[in-house]
């Protein structure tokens, strides 16, 4: 049994977006960080299809998937083109593709055209002689107020999910890993500690939280002190459940 879901711009390439799933595992450029999901690039007219692989997930979501909850395929679509609505970039999202059994849900694939961006947000994290470091810093708060303005809750709001891309004004940003958001307005505690995965550098919440403020109009300090509260307790969160998975790893030797 089979899903597909093509936005009607892209229709006429249906045989060929058939032919790149259908030979997904065989031909197309691997790209990216490979350890979760699998990422291909295929060409298609004058541009470049990224198609994400999901997983086969684990029997309880096979279940849940099939008859209760719409796939991270189907989620990522439907996001992409909520956020395109919203008027927040992301790559254009073309179409997914779920495979089922009678019973249990199988594989999916999302499609979406690839953008070449000049970085992510995760190279701020690691190099603070970036080229006009400082500016792409306050421009991503200000990209990131904006999602908060318009109902716009990214749960996974993480360090390789925001693409950055250098224009003649300044910066463009889209999103990717689209599967986990919620669409609706956010509480000021709430917008603040949606920055709680994207550095463990106090540095760079100061800087985050001066903007904030200054665009929000709220104060600094609260800003600052939620902000990095906020970090810490990601972090510690962090750290014991990778530590739980150590464990797990030594006593299955």
């Amino acid at each position: 049994m089979k899903t597909i879901r093509i936005r009607t711009e892209y229709k006429d390439s249906k045989e060929k977006l058939d032919y790149f799933i259908q030979n997904f595992e065989t031909e197309g450029t691997p790209f990216g960080d490979q350890k979760r999901n699998s990422l291909r690039l295929f060409k298609l007219k004058d541009f470049q299809v990224n198609i994400k692989s999901f997983k086969i997930p684990n029997i309880v979501n096979q279940i849940a998937y099939k008859f209760f909850r719409k796939s991270k395929a189907q989620r990522s679509y439907e996001y992409g083109l909520e956020l395109k609505k919203r008027g927040i970039g992301t790559p254009e999202p073309i179409a997914y593709y779920e495979f089922k059994t009678l019973f249990l849900f199988k594989k999916s694939y999302y499609l979406s055209e690839q953008v070449d961006c000049d970085l992510t947000y995760r190279e701020l994290t690691h190099d603070f002689n970036y080229p006009d470091y400082d500016a792409i810093l306050r421009a991503f708060t200000r990209f990131t107020y904006q999602l908060h303005e318009k109902g716009i809750k990214f749960l996974d709001h993480s360090p390789g999910n925001t693409l950055i891309k250098k224009v003649a004004d300044g910066y463009e940003f889209f999103l990717v890993d689209l599967n986990r958001m919620e669409f609706k307005p956010m509480s000021f505690e709430d917008r603040i500690k949606n920055f709680d995965r994207l550095t463990i550098h106090k540095s760079m919440v100061e800087v985050m939280s001066d903007e904030y403020a200054k665009v929000s109009g709220e104060d600094y300090d609260k800003i600052v002190n939620i902000m990095w509260d906020a970090t810490e307790a990601f972090q510690a969160k962090h750290h014991k459940k990778q530590r739980i998975k150590k464990k797990l790893r030594f006593w299955r030797k």
